[in-house]
């Protein structure tokens, strides 16, 4: 299933990811063959062998999990899986079914990610907190907690930015006032602001509101 141009290509778009630990094989493809080795031994074999070798191992990993139905086995999956994930693109990729419907349990899992002290666990946290608790379960205080993370890191920042941008499009009243009250550093802020203005979900007016908030470093 190898592409050799697609791996240079795709090597390219993820930070410190060299050819060498890829394979190349297309996002689909991977999909597919975790359809179709799912439940057998040799993937139960597979998923036990963490580290991994290929980013592409990591990515039929997060594939794997994500089918997984019964939810207190995708959770112990994922908690073995997320102190080994090292990119963005593994990072979101991973996104368990049967979380959806155990958004009551899943919240206390979020936030013990979100404290975590490596980038991806917090990335992944967050990331799921946009997913799943941005309409019927969402809750004011949601904002404060990913407004509250402190960090440097680029990929914890940046899903942040991204986060409240969703925010903003689904729970605007109650965003906007994060921005307003200037709860967020610089960066995030502007960031959001910025991810505000290429969304389609966001109305014009709304948009230029959004520019006026705008900080200065």
């Amino acid at each position: 299933m190898q592409d050799i141009k697609y791996r240079d290509f795709q090597a390219k778009l993820i930070p410190g990811m060299s050819a060498e630990k890829m394979i190349g094989v297309r996002t689909p493809d991977l999909k597919k063959y975790a359809k179709e080795i799912f439940g057998t031994h040799e993937a139960e074999l597979f998923m036990k062998t963490l580290p991994h070798e290929y980013f592409d191992e990591y990515q039929l990993h997060a594939f794997l999990i994500s089918l997984i139905k019964d939810y207190d086995a995708a959770i112990k999956e994922t908690e073995l899986f997320l102190p080994y994930i090292d990119n963005w693109a593994t990072c979101d990729q991973l996104l368990p079914k049967s979380f959806a419907k155990h958004n009551d349990r899943l919240i206390d899992s979020i936030l013990e990610w979100i404290k975590s002290d490596k980038t991806y666990t917090v990335r992944f946290g967050i990331g799921m907190l946009m997913k799943f608790y941005l309409d019927d379960n969402f809750k004011p205080e949601y904002l404060k907690i990913v407004a509250d993370i402190v960090s440097d890191k680029y990929y914890i920042n940046m899903m942040r930015a991204w986060y409240l941008a969703t925010a903003l499009a689904k729970q605007y009243e109650s965003t906007i006032k994060v921005l307003e009250r200037n709860e967020l550093d610089v960066w995030t802020h502007n960031k959001t602001i910025q991810k505000a203005g290429e969304s389609y979900r966001i109305c014009n007016e709304k948009k230029e509101y959004l520019k006026k908030l705008k900080r200065i470093k």
